[in-house]
């Protein structure tokens, strides 16, 4: 019996290998990594778990939190699932432009913010400050990276001119940094692929009621995302507000992936969030992962309300015949999706091994 339960051991190993000779697809993921949960480290495990894809690094950028505590959440995420072979880049703490002070002043002028991820007053504190209250999970043991989030993917799309697809699910801070230290580096991706936007969403959410173009991740760095969508990429994909509250992230899902027993399953339970349950960040990675998820997308020219007033950090969208002089490449923008399909893909995979490091 022992010689047939190491043949069948052996053959889900090889089952969850990419095909003979087929390259695992590379990427760096740049993150707003709040935690413990949510959607930002839920969304880093899509790509850490698949194995197909080959996580060259893990970049944290300010946005849902303070760079330096999303930092300390994903180190211990990648301790617990025993994949701190994974580099985790610190990325820019600041936004170019943008800043507390005049999001608070804005909203004297122009009315209520219902959203400021880490400027936010509901958990304020101070930039460098990492509260141990906010770890239930336990600080991490592991340290980032010495080596920035921009200067790596720079020497990353250089190593590997062509085969690496940024995914960005958090402000754009970093991919504007890396544009310009090496204004060759989007061309040297094969794709960037970004949670990001908002066209018309439907929605009765208050973030969206007064200004449906409202999306947090441009308006948190407009001028970030501005020198990113104007940037000439091989290939980008966008998914905005859309298409990311037709996803749900529920308890049930939750229970259904700790039923697997892994230490992944135990951990989106135990830190289940349910206040804010879309699955923003999941969807940009499973529908790179898996395109058959999305049923439905439009292309546009898209840039970013760069003018400081009431929609400073709106998404600007044109199609092909309206487009100005000065723009990027077209998008193409994720509109739709099987949500049965993406749920099941996400449980899937959420409740498989974690994979080993390959050496």
């Amino acid at each position: 019996m022992k010689w047939r339960w190491m043949i069948f051991v052996t053959m889900l190993a090889l089952l969850a290998m990419p095909a003979f000779g087929q390259q695992r697809r590379k990427v760096i993921v740049d993150q707003d990594a709040s935690g413990p949960g949510g959607s930002d480290l839920q969304a880093i495990m899509v790509l850490v778990q698949s194995p197909e894809i080959e996580t060259l690094g893990i970049a944290i950028v300010t946005g849902n939190a303070w760079r330096d505590e999303e930092l300390a959440h994903t180190l211990r995420l990648l301790e617990l699932v025993g994949r701190t072979d994974i580099p985790v880049l610190p990325g820019a703490v600041f936004p170019l432009v943008h800043s507390r002070e005049e999001a608070l002043l804005d909203e004297q002028l122009y009315g209520k913010i219902n959203y400021m991820g880490a400027w936010d007053a509901r958990w304020w504190h101070k930039p460098f400050d990492v509260p141990q209250s906010k770890f239930p999970e336990g600080m991490p043991h592991a340290k980032p990276s010495a080596e920035d989030a921009a200067h790596f993917m720079i020497r990353m799309v250089h190593q590997y001119p062509h085969q690496v697809t940024i995914v960005e699910v958090g402000p754009m801070t970093d991919l504007a940094l890396a544009i310009r230290l090496d204004p060759q580096f989007p061309k040297l991706t094969q794709e960037l692929v970004f949670m990001g936007g908002s066209i018309n969403p439907i929605s009765n959410d208050a973030e969206w009621e007064t200004d449906p173009r409202h999306e947090f991740n441009f308006w948190f760095d407009p001028e970030a995302a501005h020198i990113a969508l104007t940037a000439h990429w091989a290939k980008v994909t966008c998914i905005p507000v859309d298409i990311s509250i037709k996803t749900h992230f529920t308890h049930a899902m939750a229970e259904q992936i700790a039923k697997s027993g892994t230490v992944l399953g135990k951990y989106l339970l135990d830190y289940y969030v349910t206040a804010i349950n879309y699955m923003w960040d999941e969807l940009a990675c499973a529908a790179w992962i898996d395109p058959a998820i999305i049923t439905g997308e439009r292309k546009y020219y898209m840039d970013v309300n760069i003018e400081h007033g009431p929609n400073y950090g709106d998404t600007l969208t044109w199609p092909a015949r309206d487009k100005p002089n000065i723009t990027g490449v077209p998008v193409h923008v994720l509109m739709d999706l099987n949500v049965e399909k993406f749920d099941k893909f996400f449980v899937d995979l959420m409740s498989s091994p974690t994979p080993k490091p390959i050496p």
